[in-house]
């Protein structure tokens, strides 16, 4: 789902605990230890189980082969996927293996919880079948709240990462609230709890749509529950420091159903908010439907929306959403490079994509509070959202339509060679203090 940034430039995949396993249902043991799992698998699958899973069957008692799937050819296949099943221990257990020119390079082990399909562990392993990572997911009232870093020898702990914690008290501050629809943010880092929007007594105005709970904590889980993306927080980062008077309320996107979206909008509006930063996007339309109903249904909300970054044109090859939209009250933005060109990897639209502003190479906080870089439209979002929450802290009369067109107003036309890229212009600096 989070198009915007570039993974190696600037997200964070950061990724506590042992296992607090859920209870088993009736009639079934209580689970087995999943590192005695993962050891066996290993064990069964090197050196030749990969080539015969029913070997592992052998290797691990109790368990019974249930799947095994190949990309490729029966007899040349590069990655193969085999899965087995231990009802008695509640547990399931995947083996991925990949085989890119014929060669084991690597096996990632998991084990779930089987009647629940709740993820357990994942050891990461080469083609020698020796484990380099494993982590262990911790649960809490049912949801994940910590994941352990395990040392290869799968006991030893060497780092620990929260999922779901709880947000430090604190006041509400002064200054323009923004919404920031995003993975969550790290709350933990005083930067971002000292720029929190928060209830009269207290209370963080920011929501989690994923998880439903007052704690919109920085985490997509959904393409690895043990590799959680990390996006929100540099992104905020960015907007905190070229507008340190934003008041921020954090929104964590529900993945599991976008149809929340109208909530999402509507708790933003609710909130104070008349900025709204969204640095993401799908292809998929029908997620965006709740989100542009809702757009439409607060016109006093100015989007600031994320053109992605798959090197394309959105307008003439695969639509990206929600920039695509035909919203008044949005303004697509993209990176450029400090000449003035689409970045590269940036996507660009002479028809949807609003303005390019240079987002390569700028300095963030991580999640884990220590200095990095990111780049990307992500990055430009917060560049003009800054922008409009400066030129709203000068002009407090205005609305979503006055910003907008202030903002537009000061693009100039970007060179030759990136005519056409985008519907308005280049903006060289967003940064600067606002009129």
């Amino acid at each position: 789902m989070l198009r915007g940034g570039k993974t190696g430039k600037a997200l964070s995949w950061i990724c506590a605990a042992l296992l607090v396993a859920a209870a088993p249902p009736a009639g079934t043991a209580a689970t087995a230890d999943p590192k005695g799992a993962v050891t066996a698998a290993l064990d069964g699958l090197c050196p030749d189980g990969v080539e015969d899973p029913e070997k592992l069957e052998q290797a691990l008692p109790g368990f019974v082969l249930s799947d095994v799937e190949d990309d490729g050819p029966a007899d040349a296949w590069l990655r193969r996927r085999i899965r087995l099943v231990n009802a008695a221990s509640d547990q399931a257990l995947t083996a991925t293996a990949l085989r890119p020119g014929g060669t084991l390079r690597r096996l990632d082990v998991e084990v779930r919880v089987l009647s629940k399909d709740r993820p357990v562990m994942l050891a990461l392993a080469g083609g020698d079948c020796r484990v380099f990572q494993a982590r262990l997911l911790q649960y809490a009232e049912g949801r994940a709240s910590e994941i352990a870093v395990l040392a290869p020898d799968l006991t030893r702990e060497v780092g620990r990462e929260l999922l779901d914690p709880p947000v430090p008290p604190g006041s509400d501050v002064r200054g323009v609230t923004v919404a920031h629809i995003d993975s969550g943010v790290n709350y933990l880092l005083p930067a971002i709890a000292g720029r929190l929007a928060r209830s009269v007594e207290g209370k963080i105005l920011g929501y989690d749509f994923w998880d439903l709970d007052p704690r919109p904590f920085d985490g997509d889980t959904g393409r690895s529950p043990f590799f959680p993306l990390r996006h929100g927080t540099e992104v905020a980062s960015l907007l905190l420091r070229e507008a340190p008077e934003t008041r921020l309320v954090p929104l964590r996107y529900p993945r599991p159903d976008m149809a929340r979206m109208s909530d999402v909008v509507a708790t933003a509006a609710a909130a104070g908010a008349e900025i709204v930063l969204l640095p993401m996007g799908s292809t998929k339309q029908a997620d965006w439907l709740a989100f542009e109903a809702a757009a439409l249904a607060h016109p006093q909300l100015l989007f600031i929306v994320s053109a992605g970054n798959d090197g394309r044109d959105i307008d003439a090859v695969r639509p990206l959403y929600p920039a695509v939209l035909p919203l008044d009250n949005m303004i697509v933005v993209t990176s450029s490079d400090a000449e003035g060109l689409p970045a590269p990897g940036s996507n660009w639209g002479g028809t949807s994509v609003d303005l390019m502003v240079p987002a390569e190479d700028q300095p963030v906080i991580g999640f884990n509070g220590a200095a990095s870089r990111g780049s990307g439209s992500s990055f430009a979002v917060p560049r003009v959202a800054a922008l409009a929450a400066r030129l709203k802290a000068s002009h407090p009369a205005w609305g979503a339509a006055e910003l907008k067109r202030a903002i537009l107003a000061r693009a100039v036309a970007p060179p030759a060679a990136a005519r056409g890229a985008v519907a308005v212009g280049w903006i060289p600096q967003p940064g600067e203090v606002a009129d």
